[in-house]
């Protein structure tokens, strides 16, 4: 493509050419207009004097045409996911691509947009910046317009339709259908921490679209870690609140989820969680040490050093049926409340536990049974055992017998041996792991002494090298209980042979008995992180079953555990939608929520034009809806021309070029130029003669 045109170089400023040559061509003019002989030459020497200042060149330009470029932005993000939205945009974007091949001179330029997480750390529909991103390394001379596909839920709409870089007109292709109905559930307040044991309110409100004014009442149920607590009725549009005691220590998921109805575009917005902490205020724990020993500070001292544990100490060093003649006031400082412990307040306790005790008439059969009560409703029992275990006064002749997973066999070894942890426990997160185990022969010192025993139940999680058990866990109903065949842990402590992890050991085993969740045997967890979600799996057995991942918009599909340590397996996924994500492997289910608890993504997914209508009139281009009217055709129009009508839409043809050459041909320079004024000045000097 070829353009001709004349340009002028001034030989002198613009200002003194014109000064120079407006009195020549005032005074030449005049002689025209008043027929003066010699006039028309005069006028022919001024035109060509004017033009030798002016400099003209004749300027031929090599352009070569470019097309015009129109970006497709098409809307992926989530809320494009549900019902039928995801084959419209599929069935238009084909056809969009497929009108633009047989239109000649236009360019279609495609980006997807996506979820994106914004600084405030929320997700949201960003059209428009996936279009200035689209644009960024073109000329706006070059672009004719824009076309997006979406279902109107879009987050960043330019307030002002003057900061769109193009002029052209924006066409937008609405997905989804007219009159959607959504009902939604929105957290509006919830505690991040709370105390164990103490009340703590959630608020929430249920919006709805497209619903009828009558059907304005719902329900809401709630659940704590994947049990129901509470059904609630509520008003739509109205706050409402649930108020429960935290359950326990650490991680707590509270769910709720509102009734889903017939023709709901999506039940993803149904539900919501969030996680708690749970935070223990003080632990309450009393230890009854009987027989003194050497590791009986060992215990004390590591339950004091904890500043979250309230601990209550007795040590009984004279039973009641002794009598020496010495002073009460001289015996002890404080007597045994025994009632007050073990009946009226033992349900206060957290833990309780009894350092090498054995029955001396201070404790009443009654309390026993009181306290094997008190673990089958929750409660938690240690007992660290000596010698004392296998006597006839053993803790095991009471009816603490029914919750104990073994009852001593009468034998006591006192023989070096070095602890062992069991292949049970190399699973089992409270002895997994400790520090200096290694498999046969652990870096720790040895021990002296063990009670033998005949197992009934539990898990025997430690051993001697003989293979009995030195350390028993079990479960008893709703609640623990921890038997621990020795009392030469102190060994550790003291750093005999090296010393041990008695404080790793001994607090893990404290808080599996309080029932922190971490420490749980059977146990499914799901975190997220950005877009990678991480499920892990604790477990006593063997390979657990596959995991079944429901992604927010309801697609299912199967992934499959990998052994990362013993008992515990783990399965790393990407994900790419935004909301809650339910992982389940046979009876147990755990949530994970991909972007914040309430993304804007979810706030309203139903299809709408209302957010894009002020920049699309703005723009002079137009919004259709697919399943009304499917893909209209698309022509090229010219600047300023109308850009939609009946059934089409029009892109702006912007004839846009690039230059690949210039030649110029001065007019007035050299000799060419002298040659026409001698020529000018001799016709009219010739004529001045006659």
């Amino acid at each position: 493509m070829e353009n001709i045109g004349i340009v002028f170089s001034l030989q002198l400023p613009l200002w003194l050419a014109v000064t120079a040559t407006t009195p020549i061509m005032l005074f030449c003019l005049i002689g025209v207009v008043l027929k003066v002989r010699g006039s028309f030459f005069r006028l022919l020497a001024g035109v060509l004097i004017s033009a030798a200042l002016f400099n003209p060149a004749i300027v031929q330009e090599e352009r070569n045409p470019l097309d015009t470029i129109i970006p497709l932005i098409v809307d992926e993000t989530t809320s494009q996911k549900l019902a039928d939205r995801g084959s419209q945009t599929e069935q238009a974007v084909a056809e969009i691509r497929a009108r633009f091949e047989k239109l000649e001179g236009f360019e279609l330029r495609e980006v997807q947009s996506r979820d994106a997480i914004s600084k405030t750390s929320d997700v949201s529909s960003s059209i428009f910046s996936s279009l200035d991103s689209a644009l960024q390394d073109v000329p706006v001379d070059q672009i004719g317009g824009a076309i997006i596909v979406t279902d109107g839920q879009v987050h960043d709409v330019p307030v002002n339709p003057s900061d769109l870089k193009f002029g052209g007109p924006l066409h937008v292709l609405l997905t989804g259908n007219d009159g959607e109905r959504d009902r939604r559930i929105v957290l509006k307040n919830a505690p991040r921490f709370g105390v164990v044991g103490e009340s703590q309110e959630i608020r929430y409100e249920v919006n709805q679209t497209g619903f009828n004014k009558s059907e304005n009442r719902t329900n809401v149920t709630i659940s704590i870690d994947g049990e129901i607590q509470s059904v609630q009725q509520v008003i739509v549009g109205e706050e409402s609140s649930y108020v429960f005691d935290m359950p326990h220590g650490g991680k707590n998921i509270v769910e709720l989820s509102v009734e889903i109805t017939d023709g709901e575009i999506t039940d993803v917005n149904n539900h919501t969680f969030v996680a708690i902490s749970g935070i223990r205020k003080n632990l309450r724990v009393l230890l009854v040490s009987g027989e003194p020993h050497s590791g009986e500070r060992t215990w004390r001292n590591l339950l004091k050093s904890d500043a979250s544990v309230d601990l209550i100490h007795f040590t009984i060093l004279r039973p009641p049926e002794k009598q020496d003649g010495t002073p009460i006031n001289e015996l002890s400082l404080i007597a045994f409340p025994t009632r007050e412990l073990f009946v009226q307040k033992i349900d206060e306790f957290d833990l309780i536990i009894f350092d090498r005790y054995k029955r001396r008439g201070v404790l009443p059969l009654l309390y026993f049974d009181n306290i094997a009560r008190y673990v089958e409703e929750g409660g938690a029992v240690l007992i660290a055992a000596g010698p004392e275990f296998g006597e006839p006064a053993s803790l095991a002749a009471t009816p603490l017998e029914k919750i104990l997973p073994a009852i001593a066999d009468g034998n006591v070894y006192e023989e070096p041996y070095r602890p062992q942890i069991s292949e049970l426990g190399q699973k089992h997160p409270v002895t997994r792991g400790l520090d200096g185990w290694n498999a046969g022969k652990p870096d720790w010192s040895r021990w002296f002494r063990s009670v033998g025993v005949t197992q009934r139940t539990g898990d025997p999680v430690m051993t001697d090298e003989n293979n009995s058990p030195i350390l028993l866990l079990q479960h008893v109903n709703e609640g623990r209980v921890a038997l621990l065949l020795s009392d030469h842990v102190w060994l550790w402590a003291r750093g005999f042979e090296g010393g041990g992890p008695h404080v790793q050991l001994l607090r893990r085993m404290g808080h599996w008995l309080m029932k922190e969740p971490e420490l749980d045997e059977e146990r499914l967890v799901a975190e997220a992180r950005a877009n990678i979600l991480t499920i892990t799996r604790q477990t006593l057995g063997g390979k657990p079953e596959d995991i079944v991942l429901e992604s927010p918009t309801g697609e299912n599909r199967e992934l499959e555990f990998s052994e990362v340590d013993n008992g515990l397996w783990e399965v790393k996924t990407e994900v790419s939608e935004i909301g809650l994500y339910r992982a389940t492997s046979g009876d147990f289910q755990a949530l994970a929520q991909i972007g914040p608890a309430n993304p804007r993504e979810f706030a309203s997914v139903n299809s709408t034009a209302d957010l894009l209508k002020p920049v699309v009139h703005a723009t002079t281009g137009s919004i259709s809806r697919l399943s009304e009217f499917g893909v209209p055709r698309i022509v090229g129009v010219s600047r300023n021309a109308t850009t939609s009508g009946r059934g089409w839409i029009g892109v702006v043809n912007a004839n846009a070029s690039s230059l690949e050459g210039v030649s110029r041909i001065p007019l007035f320079t050299g000799l060419l130029g002298l040659a026409l004024l001698i020529l000018a000045f001799g016709s009219m000097w010739l004529r001045e003669g006659r």
